[in-house]
């Protein structure tokens, strides 16, 4: 009797020893790692994201990790260990949307399509209305982004495991000022659209998108009455097709007729010393006055007085 019972605790002691080497092993697992995650804010100094995601896409395939961090500067993540292409971005945005991202290459920033509830001075009514006739979608400007990426990183298991990256400003900063405009003070609402624009961004290598689009933005009208300002947030320029950009002006009179007027602004979109900060610059914008004690034709709602332009600056 006694040879069984000591048998019994002979097993029991024996399976909690191996029992227990096997816990260790599994805290400490060769294909997990901990990894500290820096951003790294020198080439975006003024930059205060409310959040950052980190996105990680195994070398050989598999699925994405997203991490997401509240703090600017980073913060610690455990990771299944190996070789991973790395890619950073703001999360605090309203307008992104996020297209084909099972890999960095192929990692598509893009805005909403612009609808007649977008928010802006005067109402996006189609391509027919507020573009000229490149045919190009209304797409909304982008939000302030910043990001960065790292084509390969190694994240296997050693001591003090750090992977740092740079955030910089990926959008573009387009401004119009147009001087010596008539009648604004019969102006009932002003905003106007850019076109042959990017309608995106591969985040994972920082070229913009080929497909043109067109963008709209708000008209501000000068206390004097005599200039319109405006400014919009852009990817840019298409990455390798370079083509035509108009300004088109849009009014709305205080009879409540349209009209608009479109420059050609190409030279100046192409030739702006920095291509992240674009002023665009017109002078005259011929408005018409309102149509008075019911003389004359007033255009249907529908319907638009256009005059167009070209600007050689």
């Amino acid at each position: 009797m006694k040879k069984i019972v000591f048998v019994i605790i002979s097993v029991v002691m024996l399976s909690a020893t191996f029992s227990c080497e096997h816990k260790e092993l599994c805290s400490d697992h060769p294909h997990v790692v901990e990894v500290r995650v820096v951003f790294d804010w020198r080439e975006a100094p003024d930059a205060n994201p409310a959040s950052m995601s980190l996105y990680l896409f195994p070398v050989g395939g598999g699925e994405v990790l997203r991490y997401d961090f509240t703090n600017r500067s980073g913060g610690i993540i455990r990771v299944p260990g190996g070789g991973y292409g790395a890619l950073c971005l703001n999360s605090d945005t309203e307008n992104i949307r996020y297209w084909n991202t099972e890999r960095r290459e192929t990692f598509r920033v893009t805005t909403r399509e612009a609808t007649l509830s977008s928010g802006f001075a005067f109402p996006v009514a189609g391509r027919e209305d507020m573009s000229r006739a490149d045919n190009e979608p209304v797409m909304l400007p982008t939000d302030m982004i910043w990001g960065d990426h790292m084509v390969r990183a190694e994240l296997y298991r050693r001591p003090a495991l750090t992977i740092t990256l740079e955030p910089k400003v990926l959008a573009c900063r387009y401004t119009v000022e147009i001087r010596n405009a008539e009648n604004l003070k019969y102006v009932s609402g002003i905003s106007g659209v850019l076109s042959g624009l990017a309608d995106g961004l591969f985040a994972g290598k920082a070229e913009t998108t080929d497909e043109r689009v067109t963008i709209p933005f708000d008209g501000v009208i000068s206390g004097d009455k005599t200039v319109v300002t405006g400014e919009l947030l852009t990817f840019g320029q298409c990455h390798s097709k370079r083509g035509t950009h108009h300004l088109t002006v849009c009014t709305v009179l205080s009879d409540g007729s349209k009209w608009k007027h479109t420059y050609d602004v190409t030279n100046q979109v192409h030739t702006a010393p920095d291509p992240r900060n674009v002023h665009i610059l017109v002078d005259g914008l011929p408005v018409p006055k309102p149509i008075t004690n019911g003389g004359g034709f007033r255009p249907s709602v529908s319907e638009w007085e256009t005059e167009e332009e070209n600007i050689e600056m």
